[in-house]
């Protein structure tokens, strides 16, 4: 069931993306995503416009149908790799450090090479901008490449985002072999189960 949302337990969860204006109308160009991960805060957070973006996001994203599958897992690391796994894309919304750890590990994936997919900030009233001045500066004192600088994608508003994802190509250089460098004994197969979808 393409069109179907996908929700996981937890303050992330993954979403069927809708064609451009939602709702999967005659004439619309459907997504290139079947299902995007959306981190975000277990808090509503103060702002009213966190919740606004919450909300405009789920309506870009969520074609309507009905959740296709739920899945109960044994705990956080297995949450995530599976999140991982059957997602297309990643967003995430305002939050705090469950967010960031997240956020941080699927870009961190992306630089080592285990996926090529898209990571989005939904940057809801500058929310992100001291994260996107943080890694500016890595990449200025070398701590991060370049070219990697680009895994991270950016937007003010859900539409503009989910446009942004859609156009996505990787173009940065996998610094690591991840099999090279790795053992995988603290999540066995982890590269297989996120690329293999």
């Amino acid at each position: 069931m393409e069109a179907a949302a996908e929700r996981s337990a937890g303050a992330g969860a993954a979403a069927t993306a809708a064609p451009e204006s939602g709702g999967g109308g005659a004439g619309e160009r459907r997504s290139r995503f079947r299902r995007i991960c959306v981190y975000c805060g277990s808090a509503k957070g103060r702002k009213a416009s966190y919740q606004d973006a919450a909300v405009e996001l789920g309506k870009e994203l969520v074609t309507g149908e009905p959740v296709g599958e739920v899945r109960a897992v044994s705990g956080m690391h297995e949450r995530k790799a599976e999140m991982a796994r059957f997602a297309d894309a990643f967003i995430a919304l305002p939050g705090g450090y469950g967010t960031l750890e997240e956020l941080l590990e699927v870009i961190t994936w992306a630089q080592l090479g285990i996926h090529k997919k898209p990571v989005g900030l939904l940057n809801v009233d500058g929310f992100y901008d001291p994260f996107l001045s943080f890694i500016d500066m890595a990449v200025s004192e070398g701590f991060i490449a370049e070219d990697a600088r680009r895994i991270i994608i950016s937007a003010p508003t859900a539409r503009e985002l989910v446009l942004k994802l859609e156009e996505y190509v990787p173009e940065y250089e996998v610094g690591l072999v991840w099999d090279d460098q790795m053992p995988h004994s603290f999540a066995p197969d982890l590269e297989t189960r996120i690329t293999s979808s």
